[in-house]
């Protein structure tokens, strides 16, 4: 009997509790149907609610609890609302926030995978009938760059105040992003030839490969870090010469994620760049209601990885019982194909989950629906 694999469940803020709760209802209607040998504990931390009774965002211990666990499965953190409860208690982002970087960095959660791919239902946003075929993974570095956190402020309030914000890139964490992101465009080709869903890519030298890899910087601005990245994109990829090589400036992503999304497959970028392209790209994709997150360390069985929608906590919605959890369902599908690297059933369980969820969005995308009846559609569907 494989071992029991266990999940932290953090609901957070705002809409966090409403959608964990249908993707728990999903996870204990897989558990009852295959007899999974899964359980999950409930944290109410961290939280609002848990800083505004203990002056904190969570325990001192946090991570040492959390280690404990498989994986961290999240619901949203940021402004719990209403909003319009003007007394309602708010903490600053730099605050509220803060235990989504010190989770990637506690545990070294060194990739964001962030897929983005127009699944029939969801909402598309572009008008060319090509944007049906977008199908791209982007993966952020996720342990350094921008947000490392280093920094401070001179003669805070005053006007001479001065803020500095350092930027920390090595060529041990570019290396490995790097070549996950190589290995990562390598399985997609296989997974898309198994399912005949072949594509093509040209290579700067002429040939066709299945696969692609682009590296986004801003080397014309941003040098240092900016032609390490360069350099080290160009050595790894002698060892994927399957997988054609592409290379842009984040600002002209920013336009060809717009103009052409469907000649992306797999984009690798620094933290802060690779926030922003990803946002892009949950909305090319139908929009943040159907994005998962993933934070992973691939590296590492003995931490745990955290899964979050990309979604934050909808203040403007939370409590109206009206926040649509495909996105959050969408993130329990895929961690559950995380977990099942060690545990097989988990791994077909979570493919399960997906396909329940695009039927559901397949069949209903469009329509207004409240959280529980699109829970209640999914666990009917799983139950079938």
């Amino acid at each position: 009997m494989a071992q029991t694999t266990r999940i932290a469940v953090t609901p957070g803020d705002g809409i966090g509790p409403e959608v964990v709760a249908e993707a728990v209802r999903c996870l204990e209607t897989l558990r009852s149907k295959h007899n999974l040998a899964l359980e999950w504990t409930r944290f109410p931390w961290p939280s609002h609610a848990w800083h505004e009774d203990h002056g904190e965002s969570w325990p001192a211990d946090a991570l040492d609890q959390l280690q404990q666990y498989d994986a961290i499965l999240l619901g949203a953190l940021g402004d719990p609302g209403p909003i319009d409860d003007s007394s309602r208690y708010l903490l600053p982002d730099s605050i509220s926030l803060a235990p989504l970087l010190d989770m990637r960095k506690g545990f070294d959660q060194w990739v964001c995978e962030r897929p983005a791919r127009l699944l029939p239902g969801a909402r598309q946003y572009l008008k060319d009938d090509r944007a049906k075929d977008i199908d791209m993974l982007v993966i952020r570095e996720n342990s350094e760059g921008e947000y490392v956190s280093q920094g401070g402020r001179l003669r805070q309030g005053k006007p001479d105040e001065v803020a500095t914000q350092m930027e920390v890139f090595t060529r041990r964490a570019t290396e490995r992003i790097i070549r996950y992101g190589f290995e990562q465009a390598r399985r997609r080709a296989t997974e898309r030839a198994q399912a005949s869903r072949t594509r093509n890519f040209r290579t700067l030298d002429g040939r066709s490969c299945e696969s692609q890899v682009c590296v986004i910087t801003k080397r014309n601005a941003l040098r240092y870090w900016g032609d390490m990245y360069t350099e080290v994109f160009e050595e790894i990829s002698q060892e994927f010469p399957d997988v054609a090589t592409h290379h842009e400036l984040v600002d002209a992503a920013c336009m060809k994620f717009v103009q052409c999304p469907w000649a992306f497959d797999v984009v690798v970028a620094s933290n802060l760049q690779g926030d922003i392209l990803t946002d892009l790209a949950a909305v090319l994709s139908g929009g943040m209601g159907v994005a998962p997150s993933c934070n992973l360390n691939p590296t590492d069985p003995d931490m745990p990885s955290m899964f979050e929608p990309t979604h934050g906590s909808a203040p403007d919605i939370a409590g109206q019982g009206i926040a649509d959890p495909t996105a959050m369902l969408f993130t329990a599908a895929r961690m559950l194909e995380w977990l099942g690297r060690k545990d097989p059933t988990l791994g077909l369980a979570g493919k399960e989950l997906f396909d329940a969820v695009a039927g559901d969005l397949a069949e209903h995308g469009g329509e207004q629906r409240d959280t529980r009846q699109i829970g209640d559609a999914i666990c009917d569907r799983l139950q079938a």
